[in-house]
């Protein structure tokens, strides 16, 4: 079955609201063997709704539409819907009850003759329950092409996508193929270098895929299967996830929704190590990733922001005279500052960064992004400079995320 979905709004053309419901149903029909052939957004237009309908409706089996059902006059997707379909836009009294009884029972809403534009919908159409609002969605069939018509509103649209809409297109599936993939989640690599490794691993005759996602600053890998049966879905993906995660090795840090934050969490309980930190240029950042996860307390002993130069020799004994000769942005600055936070707390292990996050205080010798890391523990101490690029948010935050994968490796060492 070919689908396509409509997406409805001028604020998602104008970039007030990001177009979540259009992933939102991809990924819900994914998971039933169903895919999206086309996908496209109009702006709150009479004319470009009905044309779009129009466009989508003669290469589609069916088209899932949301937006513009809301009570207002720039609502005009049931009109739109009776234009493209030659249909009389009618009151449905069914839809007009539910609209008040809804408007009744919220208390931000006030029971009006307006809200009786959201039961206005073309002859010849079903309802779709909508329990969480107060406008009923619609469908109709038109030239051979399944439309379903839903509210804009996340929270109401998944509703009703998952209690009616899907169910109906499933019933209509003959030979419903069964599409499975995993994930895998990257730090590190550039994105031609990860082509590179996993070169020759797609076979997409055979209904093996894979696509490369940069999400800075971390990168998804993901492989989908598409055959008729489990059996032949799992010969497909099973060898392929497993050639993968070979080739990427330690780039890889996790699968499906596991963030980073989560894999060291969990390797420091398995392995029964504590840890501190002592921050300069990320201010906190690393000690916030660290403590968001429910239980860092066990591992997880202190964090301190020495971000003068006063501050780190007061509490982490970094020699004024090191301070003097090399600055604070610097390898011998770094050592010293892990050494320090990890004797004054006891803890295994002691991380350090230091760095000019910007957007001033570069020179040509440390320009800004030079970033130091540290780790002390029992059995050494490394420290390692990077020069990172970006924003200052954006250096910030690649130098929590290589400090944390610097825990993740040394970890994963420590049986």
């Amino acid at each position: 079955m070919k689908i396509s979905t409509l997406s409805i709004g001028d604020e998602l053309l104008c970039g007030q609201l990001t177009d979540t419901n259009a992933g939102t149903i991809a990924a819900a029909l994914l998971a039933e063997g169903l895919r999206i052939q086309r996908h496209l957004a109009v702006g709150d237009n009479d004319p470009d709704i009905t044309e779009a309908l129009n466009d989508l409706n003669r290469v589609s089996d069916a088209i899932i539409v949301t937006g513009g059902l809301g009570p207002t006059a720039d609502d005009l997707t049931s009109r739109a819907a009776a234009r493209a379909t030659g249909r009389r836009l009618v009151i449905n009294e069914e839809a007009r009850a539910h609209a008040r009884t809804m408007s009744g029972r919220l208390e931000n809403l006030i029971v009006c003759p307006l809200n009786d534009k959201q039961a206005m919908i073309p002859t010849k159409s079903a309802l779709i329950p909508n329990p969480n609002g107060t406008a009923c969605g619609f469908h109709l069939m038109h030239d051979g092409c399944f439309m379903f018509f839903m509210p804009g509103v996340p929270s109401e649209m998944i509703v009703m996508l998952r209690e009616t809409v899907i169910p109906f297109i499933l019933e209509r599936v003959p030979h419903k193929r069964v599409i499975r993939s995993v994930s895998l989640n990257l730090f590190g690599p550039c994105e031609a270098e990860v082509g590179e490794l996993l070169l020759g691993i797609a076979r997409q005759e055979q209904g093996l895929t894979l696509g490369i996602c940069v999400t800075f600053p971390w990168m998804k890998v993901t492989l989908r299967a598409e055959a008729d049966n489990d059996d032949a879905v799992n010969n497909l993906l099973a060898p392929a996830v497993s050639t993968a995660r070979e080739r990427l090795q330690e780039y890889c840090f996790s699968s499906g929704a596991v963030s980073m934050d989560d894999v060291v969490a969990e390797l420091f309980r398995e392995r029964c190590l504590t840890l501190s930190l002592a921050e300069s240029c990320s201010g906190g950042l690393l000690s916030k990733r660290i403590t968001d996860i429910p239980g860092s307390s066990a591992y997880f002993y202190e964090g301190i922001v020495t971000y003068s130069n006063a501050a780190k020799s007061r509490l982490l004994g970094v020699s004024a005279e090191l301070l003097a000769s090399f600055g604070a942005v610097n390898s011998e600055c770094a050592s010293a500052m892990a050494k320090g936070v990890r004797l004054a707390s006891g803890s295994d292990l002691g991380l350090a960064v230091t760095g000019i996050a910007g957007p001033d205080g570069g020179c040509e010798e440390k320009p800004v992004g030079t970033v130091f890391i540290s780790l002390a523990a029992a059995d050494g101490c490394w420290t390692k400079r990077f020069q990172f690029s970006g924003s200052r948010d954006e250096i910030r935050t690649l130098t929590s995320w290589t400090a944390l994968d610097w825990l993740r490796r040394y970890l994963l060492k420590k049986e």
